[in-house]
C-alpha cells in the first residue's frame, strides 16, 4: 500500500476513533473498544474492499457487512457516515438517546446501512452465515454464461464473546459443509472481555477449530497495521474456494493512553481527561465530532468508485433481464414477494383425508407452496421427515449444488433460526421447522426477528403432552404463553385442517413480520363448522364464534378452544347442551392467533368474547397463564400448569383432565351449578 493511501486510511480510522469517542462520552454510555480497536478495518473494508451502494443498501450484488459484536455499533455508524450514507453528524451526536437513529445495538429498522440486527453475540456470525447461503441460492437461480448477476461477499465481523456463544460454532460448522465460498469471518481477537481477559475462560485454537469445520484461515498479527490488513485482504477480493475466517489481533480501545488494551475499555465512557489525551497522541484536533476534509474528500472518490461498479452491473442487469426473461420474472415475484391466486385457490382446494395431524396437512401445503413460491427456502433441524417440512419434489440444497429448495441444518436449532432471519433480508422468504420444546434454542433468534420484522416462518410440531411417551423433556407446556408473551410476532394454533389453511394463506399473503406456525402430531378431526374458505372475517382475524349459542336465551357458558382442544370445546359444549345438564346455552369460540385476535376493533372482539355471554372458560393443552385476559378472573381455566408425563397420548389426556367429561365435570364442579 502506497504511503499516501495509507495516510488517508489512517486518518479515516483516527476519525472513527475521535467520533466513538465524543458520542459515547456524550451518551454517557456505550462501548468505545471495539470502534477504537478495529477503526483500521472499518477504515480498509469501506474505503478499499467493499463495493456498495450508499444510496440503496439492499442493492442485490452489493457487499454485505454485519457486526456480530453489536455493542461495537460506533464502528459501523461512523462507517455509514463517512461512506456517504443517510446517517448524519447529527445522529451520530445523538448516540443512544430516544428516538435516533444510532441505537445502542445496531437494529435494521432504524438505520440506514443496518441489513441484520445484532447485539445479542453470536447471532451476527449465523445471520452471515444465512445470508451467505442465499446469495449462493441467487447465484444459481440468476447467474448465466457471461452475466454474474450475484458475485458479491458478506463480512462479519464478530469478536471474542461471539466466539464463545455456541451459535456461532453451531452456523460456522454448516457454512463450513456447503462450503460457502462468498464469506468473511473476521475475528476481532483482542483477548480483553467484560469482565477481565480471554484468557481467564478460554483457550481454543480458534485456527485449528476453524480448518476442522471446513474454511481457509488467515492471520494478521497486528489488525492496527493497514499494510498487514492490505497484505491479507487483497487476496480475498477474487473468488474464494471456502468460506474464510480472518484472526485479527487488535487492541481493544486503540489510542486511549491508560485504558487501551484492558476491560476498562470495552463498556464505558472513556472520560474527558483519558479523550483529551487520546486525541493529542492521535493528532486530533479537541474538537468534537471531527471530520477532516481529507476523509470526506476520500469518501466521495470511493463514492464515485461504486458508483461506477454500480453503474456497470445494472447495465449488465439491463441486458441480462432482456436475454433471460424467465429468471427475471424470478426475481420481480421475489422482490414483491407475489403470491398469486391460483396458488390460494391450490390450498383452499387440496383434499384433506377426514382425520389428517396438523403436521401433515402443513406438509401436503408445502408441497402446493415449494412447486408455485420460487423464491420459498425451507429447512429443519434434523426433523423434516418428523415435522414434515421438506417440499417434496424439490432437492436439498448441498455443497456445490444449490438449486434446490430444501436445507439440511442439522441439530443446530438456534444456528438455523437465526441462518432464516439472515436469509429473510435478501428477498427470500424462508421457513425453519423443529419440534416446539425445542423453539427454546433458538428462541432468542426469534426474538430479534419479532424486533426487526423479518418474514421469517418458524414451524413448531408435536405442540403438547399428546405426543405421549417421548415424555415432560420434549412435551410443551409453557411455550404457547411465551410466544404470547412476546411482541412483534403472530403465533397460530390452529384446530383442524381449515384453520391450518387460513393460518397458511395468511402468512404468505398477509405476514409482513416473522409468523410462528404451530402444529399437532396427532390427527384432527375435521370440524363441521370451521370456515373452509373466505377467512377474511373470521380466521384471518385470529379469533371468532365458531358454534353460536342460542340467541333468545342468555348465554349459560362461553367455551374458549384452541387447536386440538377445540374439538373437545365442542364435545363439552353438546355434553353440556344435553337434557342432563338442562341444555345449557353454549356459545364456542376458536382464538387460533392471540396477536391478531388483539389487533382487532374493540366492536369485533367485544362481539366475540364479551361480558354478556355467560360465564368463561378456555381449554387448552398447555400453561393457564394469559388467559385471564379472555375469561377474567372468575373464569375457568382448564389447563397444565406442571410438566408433562411419558405415558401413551390417550392415558396423558386423561390423566391431566383432558377428556370432554372431565372437562364438563370440572365446568359444573367450579361454577357449582
Amino acid at each position: 500500500m502506497n504511503d499516501e493511501k495509507k495516510k488517508i486510511l489512517q486518518s479515516v480510522a483516527n476519525t472513527v476513533r475521535g467520533l466513538t469517542m465524543d458520542a459515547v462520552e456524550k451518551a454517557k454510555s456505550g462501548h468505545p473498544g471495539l470502534p477504537m480497536g478495529c477503526a483500521e478495518l472499518g477504515a480498509y473494508l469501506w474505503g478499499e474492499f467493499m463495493c456498495y451502494d450508499s444510496s440503496d443498501p439492499s442493492w442485490l450484488n452489493g457487499d454485505q457487512f454485519i457486526l456480530s459484536a453489536g455493542h461495537g455499533s460506533m464502528l459501523v455508524y461512523s462507517m455509514l457516515h463517512l461512506a456517504k450514507y443517510n446517517i448524519s453528524l447529527e445522529d451520530i451526536k445523538n448516540f443512544r438517546q430516544m428516538g435516533s437513529t444510532t441505537p445502542g445495538h445496531p437494529e435494521c429498522l432504524e438505520t440506514n446501512g443496518i441489513r441484520v440486527t445484532t447485539g445479542p453475540l453470536g447471532q451476527g456470525v449465523a445471520n452471515a452465515c444465512g445470508m451467505a447461503l442465499g446469495y449462493k441460492i441467487l447465484e444459481d437461480r440468476f447467474n448465466r454464461d457471461g452475466f454474474p448477476i450475484v458475485t458479491n461477499k458478506i463480512i462479519c465481523l464478530a469478536g471474542d464473546g461471539c466466539m464463545m456463544e455456541g451459535v456461532s460454532a453451531e452456523a460456522s460448522s454448516l457454512a463450513g459443509h456447503l462450503s460457502l465460498n462468498n464469506l468473511i469471518l473476521i475475528y476481532d481477537m483482542n483477548y480483553v472481555t467484560l469482565d477481565g481477559t480471554w484468557g481467564e475462560c478460554c483457550s481454543d485454537n480458534q485456527a485449528e477449530r476453524y480448518i476442522s469445520m471446513g474454511w481457509d484461515v488467515a492471520e494478521i498479527c497486528d489488525g492496527n497495521d493497514l499494510d498487514q490488513i492490505d497484505e491479507v485482504f487483497i487476496k480475498l477480493r477474487g473468488e474464494l474456494k471456502k468460506p474464510t475466517i480472518v484472526i485479527v489481533h487488535t487492541q481493544i480501545g486503540k489510542g486511549a493512553p491508560t485504558k487501551a488494551g484492558t476491560n476498562k475499555a470495552h463498556g464505558a465512557p472513556l472520560g474527558e481527561g483519558e479523550i483529551r489525551k487520546a486525541k493529542e497522541n492521535l493528532g486530533l484536533p479537541q474538537e468534537e465530532f471531527y471530520v477532516p476534509t481529507i476523509v470526506s474528500e476520500y469518501f466521495s472518490r470511493v463514492r464515485e468508485r461504486c458508483s461506477d461498479e454500480v453503474k456497470k452491473w445494472r447495465s449488465l442487469f439491463d441486458k441480462w433481464k432482456i436475454d433471460h426473461v424467465n429468471l427475471y420474472d424470478f426475481y420481480e415475484e421475489m422482490r414483491g414477494q407475489k403470491v398469486s391466486d391460483d396458488v390460494v385457490n391450490l390450498i383452499l382446494n387440496m383434499h384433506v383425508d377426514g382425520k389428517s395431524s396438523g403436521r401433515a396437512v402443513s406438509g401436503d401445503i408445502l408441497k402446493i407452496l415449494g412447486d408455485n413460491i420460487s423464491y420459498l427456502i425451507g429447512g429443519s433441524a434434523d426433523l423434516s421427515s418428523s415435522d414434515c417440512t421438506v417440499m417434496s419434489g424439490h432437492s436439498f440444497i448441498k455443497r456445490g449444488d444449490f438449486s434446490g429448495k430444501n436445507i439440511k441444518y442439522g441439530v443446530r436449532e438456534f444456528a438455523m433460526t437465526a441462518m432464516v432471519n439472515g436469509m429473510s433480508v435478501i428477498g427470500l422468504r424462508p421457513y425453519c421447522g423443529t419440534f416446539f420444546v425445542f423453539s427454546d434454542y433458538g428462541r432468542n433468534a426469534v426474538r430479534l426477528a419479532a424486533l426487526s420484522k423479518y418474514k421469517s416462518i418458524f414451524i413448531y410440531t408435536h405442540d403438547s403432552i399428546a405426543i405421549g411417551e417421548d415424555g415432560p423433556t420434549h412435551q410443551p407446556i409453557e411455550h404457547l404463553a411465551s410466544f404470547r408473551a412476546m411482541p412483534g410476532i403472530k403465533l397460530w394454533r390452529p384446530a383442524d385442517s381449515n384453520e391450518i389453511k387460513g393460518a397458511w394463506i395468511w402468512t404468505i399473503l398477509y405476514g409482513g413480520g416473522p409468523v410462528i406456525l404451530v402444529f399437532t402430531r396427532q390427527s384432527l378431526p375435521m370440524l363441521v363448522s370451521t370456515p373452509k374458505r373466505d377467512f377474511e372475517n373470521n380466521v384471518f382475524r385470529g379469533g371468532y364464534v365458531l358454534i353460536e349459542e342460542d340467541k333468545s336465551r342468555r348465554v349459560d357458558f362461553t367455551l374458549i378452544g384452541t387447536g386440538s382442544e377445540l374439538q373437545l370445546a365442542v364435545e363439552v359444549s353438546e355434553k353440556l347442551k344435553s337434557e342432563r345438564f338442562g341444555h345449557k346455552n353454549i356459545r364456542v369460540i376458536s382464538l387460533p392467533c392471540w396477536h391478531l385476535f388483539e389487533e382487532q376493533d374493540n366492536m369485533y372482539k367485544n362481539s366475540v368474547i364479551g361480558k354478556d355471554h355467560g360465564k368463561m372458560v378456555s381449554i387448552e393443552a398447555g400453561s393457564t397463564f394469559g388467559w385471564e385476559r379472555y375469561i377474567g378472573k372468575d373464569g375457568l381455566a382448564i389447563g397444565i400448569d406442571e410438566f408433562g408425563r411419558s405415558a401413551p397420548s390417550k392415558d396423558l389426556m386423561e390423566y391431566f383432565g383432558f377428556t370432554a367429561d372431565l372437562i364438563v365435570d370440572k365446568i359444573i364442579s367450579y361454577f357449582c351449578c
